[in-house]
């Protein structure tokens, strides 16, 4: 039997010719995935299995796998048939192995990665994996630190993947077909047209998109039938087309737009001019008196659950005094996952896209409207201080570009006694905070400073011995937490003794939360962030109306008292807002979520929009609320068409 089966195989073999070696890659490449997607399946098994969800993820599994192999398999079929009909198979037999081993490791590679990419933001490699890839240096400081197990993990993996792919395609390498001219010329045809359909996977207008096999309101679950390498490439398709919101969710009229946008806006007697600029209006700040300076402090990944006085874990005493002293948000949600969103919705006020942030866009460079650049034309002086290098995330670039008079990032430090794998750690910024804000002072003029953390950063490097941890581990997220809370009390220690605490409104707030996951379209509760306003004369208050990052730098600017016209349409939390325009939006990859009271409208690409009760950290689904959807809608879309027309200046 054993040598009827190996006479059999020998023959199928001699059938496809040189063509047999791709079958073989397929063969195997298809059983690699699917493996792979059984051992993260059985990994959350608690999600997987607890949704029944197996069936539809190995389904759609084997749908993208397909479509995925089928495009590899393309220019090596293509390649193969022509040097077959010209007698040339040899000449190309090694550049066709080669180019399979390195699509195995590609693979390999991608798969191998995704426990620890899950592990970090819940999803499977995806934007955020090319968007880290422009900064090298960085990323490997970060990696070596942090992925020591994963590193050595991926490259014995990768060498071992390699040899056997190699071994395989040299002893599976069929030299010529035993078929006639015609017939091999009808096989060529028929593997032609079934790899086309393959990567098609779609008799329809449209070819395979994520969307057409995600089927759950688990982000993680659509993602696990996916595989990494064709959720990396999809995202560097999306990237490179900048695909706007309106082919994501569906388009409106922009007439209606606009009047839902400004009916929600905080002014009801507002007046919209400015037809290169219409969300624009002029904005009274509630402080009438003497201009004030203006600190904004961005702490990096501090989400509520890791602030003791919003029920989260007891790592954070100094922000929990602020909150006794200044004004708190107990229920303010961030736009985004990552800290160039944060970035743009502290610092522009701007929606969130499902497109990258307009920190990293072409067109949002120079001319776009930064409270840094509202401020200067007041006569402020503008600083970015940043303990890392400026250029991270095109941060520089767009500062400079956008009404930022100065950066002052770790090549400028004094002095750095601790150097991370970020940069400077939070009390070497703070240390050197402090100086700047102290030479602002002296030049009598008011001043606006953006104060960026960076310590509570995977993978974690902070001093020794100046907190007492709260994990066993040193290097943990916890244990960061409350060092980059260590350090910020004793900034405000310092500030409290300085010549400028006087004059000045500060506020912390968080530019996301760290590891945003949970079984959600969108994980609404970690959105929820800390922020305080502190500083001389401003009064003690708990509060807690839904609010938005996006509320942020329109009620920064009413404290200090600078009025003027702005095309940003957050509320100044400083002056009443009615319940029905209370709101937060929230962008989770390619989903939308517009809450409003306790309903989430939740847009997702090319699928009808949903609406859910929000409830003990759950999205309930429930009726949908038209007029909410609507409201979704024109917010979601707005960004898109303000950076595509120049609405934002």
């Amino acid at each position: 039997m054993g040598l009827t089966l190996k006479s059999n195989n020998s023959k199928v073999k001699q059938v496809f010719g040189p063509v047999w070696i791709l079958v073989v890659f397929t063969i195997l490449a298809l059983s690699f995935l699917t493996l792979a997607r059984f051992g993260l399946s059985v990994w959350q098994g608690e999600r997987v299995f607890g949704s029944h969800a197996w069936l539809s993820i190995f389904i759609g599994g084997l749908i993208v796998d397909i479509a995925t192999l089928s495009y590899i398999i393309m220019p090596a079929l293509l390649l193969t048939l022509v040097m077959q009909s010209i007698n040339w198979q040899n000449k190309v037999c090694g550049l066709i192995k080669i180019y399979l081993v390195a699509m195995s490791a590609l693979l390999v590679f991608f798969e191998v990665i995704t426990p620890t990419f899950i592990n970090e933001y819940d999803l499977r490699p995806n934007r955020l994996f090319i968007e880290y890839l422009i900064y090298p240096k960085e990323i490997s400081k970060m990696i070596f630190s942090g992925y020591k197990l994963d590193v050595v993990i991926v490259v014995i993996t990768l060498v071992l993947s390699c040899k056997f792919a190699s071994k395989v395609f040299s002893h599976q390498w069929q030299r010529k077909s035993s078929l006639t001219r015609l017939n091999q010329s009808i096989l060529a045809l028929v593997l032609v047209c079934l790899t086309i359909l393959g990567a098609r996977n779609s008799l329809g207008h449209r070819p395979l998109n994520p969307a057409m096999v995600s089927f759950s309101t688990d982000h993680l679950l659509n993602d696990l039938t996916l595989n990494s390498l064709y959720s990396v490439v999809f995202a560097l398709k999306q990237l490179s087309n900048e695909q706007s919101s309106q082919d994501y969710y569906g388009k409106m009229p922009t007439n209606e737009l606009l009047s839902i946008v400004r009916n929600n806006m905080q002014n009801t007697q507002a007046a919209f001019s400015d037809l290169t600029a219409p969300t624009k209006t002029f904005h009274a700040a509630s402080n009438t008196g003497k201009p004030k300076n203006l600190v904004i402090i961005l702490q990096e990944s501090l989400g509520a659950r890791y602030v003791g006085t919003l029920g989260g874990l007891p790592l954070t005493p100094n922000i929990d005094a602020l909150y006794k002293q200044g004004w708190g948000f107990d229920n303010l949600y961030a736009t985004g996952t990552r800290s160039v969103r944060g970035i743009e919705a502290v610092i522009t006020g701007f929606t969130p896209t499902p497109s990258r942030a307009v920190v990293k866009l072409d067109k949002s460079q120079h001319n776009f409207f930064t409270i840094a650049d509202f401020l200067a034309k007041k006569n402020y002086n503008t600083q970015f201080i940043y303990g890392g290098e400026s250029h991270f995330d095109n941060m520089r670039s767009f500062f400079l570009g956008n009404g930022f008079k100065d950066i002052v990032d770790t090549n400028n430090f004094n002095k750095i006694d601790f150097n991370g794998s970020w940069g400077a750690s939070d009390e070497d910024l703070y240390d050197q905070a402090d100086l700047e804000l102290t030479k602002l002072e002296k030049q009598n003029k008011p001043f606006f400073s953006l104060i960026f953390s960076s310590s509570n950063h995977s993978p974690y490097d902070f001093p020794d011995n100046k907190i007492t941890l709260y994990d066993k581990q040193k290097q943990t997220r916890n244990n960061a937490a409350k060092y980059a809370d260590y350090a910020l009390g004793t900034f405000i220690e310092k500030a409290k003794k300085s010549s400028y605490w006087d004059n000045t409104v500060f506020i912390v707030i968080a530019d996301h939360d760290s590891r945003v996951s949970g079984s959600n379209l969108v994980p609404v509760d970690h959105f929820r962030i800390p922020a305080v306003i502190f500083g001389k004369g401003i009064a003690h208050k708990r509060d807690d109306q839904l609010a938005s990052q996006l509320d942020i730098p329109v009620t920064l600017l009413s404290l200090i008292g600078a009025s003027g016209e702005h095309p940003m349409i957050g509320h100044d939390l400083s002056k009443p807002i009615s319940d029905n325009k209370q709101r937060a939006m929230m962008q989770y990859d390619k989903n939308f979520a517009y809450m409003h009271g306790n309903k989430v409208v939740v847009l997702q690409p090319q699928k009808p929009a949903t609406t859910y009760t929000y409830s003990n950290n759950k999205l309930v689904p429930c009726e949908n609320d038209e007029q909410l959807i609507k409201k979704a809608l024109a917010h979601a879309n707005l960004g898109n068409l303000a950076y595509t027309n120049g609405w934002y200046h």
